[in-house]
């Protein structure tokens, strides 16, 4: 099979979806240089798949150590992860993001052409389409002004690719997440987030495990049904999946057009009070928890169309919700007892 290259492929969403490249015989080199991940992520991708990835440490910003890549490894593909992605971290730290997301993105796209690789799938976010005045939110919905410099990076990314792809011989999918959550059901990999969880889900999880005095939930008055905010949650294994078949629909050049964007989502909104109600069953106890002020730049409410996905990439997030949340805890368990303490 042809070689993928997967930036960020030992965090979160790229380590499964190494796992899920590999399952489908690709051959996969995982470029990281652990700003927010752990090299024995790896291990835990081996397990799964009885082998992984080639493994390069390095910045996707430095033009060096990406040509070297490339010129060793020759990928004609790339799954692009790499970037900052808190909301918070963006308000606090806007130029940090923009020169890291941004020039990430330029330096790989102008590697790329340099070395003929022609399929892109970025990791794109329903962030962009801010506060959306119609749900759920549709490929054609506006993109509207962004509400934190994280998702204007997203935007601003999204428009040098299509920019570049109406220019060059590049075929390029942005997908569109909503809310990945859980974890690998062999319990191996999983979210690893570093100091205080920005993410609900493991911010739920260190919570009742005990890593946390409680849960906070960011603001109780906003204009929906029980006050908090409310999001469209889909399992990260589903969410793996769908770069799979995106990268096969390009390499297969069945596409529509050479730049084509899809959302990732279950079409279901729930509510932070909902999925802490959904989790307590998992555990089987109360989850404490307190509301505190909202936080700047969330959007209050958000869930997706995901039709053209189910139609076009023959996808779809099926994993029920509570077996989610359960690979979740699992995770988390596995984590308190094997994972090196300085990792938490």
């Amino acid at each position: 099979m042809s070689r993928v290259l997967v930036t960020g492929g030992a965090g979160y969403i790229g380590s499964h979806t190494i796992v899920e490249l590999l399952q489908a015989g690709y051959d996969v080199v995982s470029i990281d240089n652990y700003s927010n991940s752990e090299p024995f992520v790896y291990d835990g991708i081996e397990k799964i798949c009885g082998r992984r990835p080639l493994v390069v440490e390095g910045d996707c910003a430095n033009p060096t150590v990406m040509r070297k890549l490339f010129r060793l490894y020759g990928p004609v593909a790339v799954i692009h992860f790499a970037a900052y992605k808190l909301v918070k971290g963006s308000v606090e730290q806007p130029l940090a993001y923009y020169r890291n997301n941004v020039d990430s993105l330029l330096n790989l796209l102008e590697v790329m052409q340099e070395f003929e690789a022609k399929y892109l799938v970025f990791s794109s976010s329903c962030i962009v389409y801010g506060q959306a005045q119609s749900l759920p939110v549709t490929e054609d919905s506006p993109v509207l002004s962004a509400t934190s410099p994280y998702g204007n990076t997203k935007r601003i990314c999204e428009e040098i690719i299509r920019d570049t792809v109406a220019a060059t011989r590049l075929k390029a999918v942005s997908l569109r997440y909503f809310n990945p959550i859980g974890a690998h059901q062999s319990a191996l990999i999983g979210e690893l987030p570093r100091g205080l969880p920005q993410n609900l889900v493991p911010f739920m999880t260190q919570t009742a495990i005990g890593l946390m005095p409680q849960l906070q939930v960011f603001g109780n008055d906003y204009h929906t049904p029980d006050g908090s905010c409310i999001r469209d949650y889909i399992h990260v294994v589903d969410l793996a999946k769908a770069h799979v078949a995106a990268v096969e629909r390009v390499f297969q050049n069945i596409e529509e057009s050479t730049y084509e964007v899809f959302n990732l989502g279950a079409g279901i909104g729930r509510s932070v009070l909902e999925l802490i109600r959904e989790f307590e069953q998992v555990i089987g106890k109360p989850l404490p928890y307190k509301i505190v002020e909202r936080r700047t730049g969330d959007i209050v409410h958000i869930w997706a169309d995901p039709s053209k996905a189910n139609r076009e990439l023959k996808w779809r997030a099926d994993t029920p919700i509570q077996t989610a949340l359960k690979t979740a805890w699992e995770w988390e368990q596995r984590l308190a007892l094997s994972a090196p303490q300085d990792s938490r």
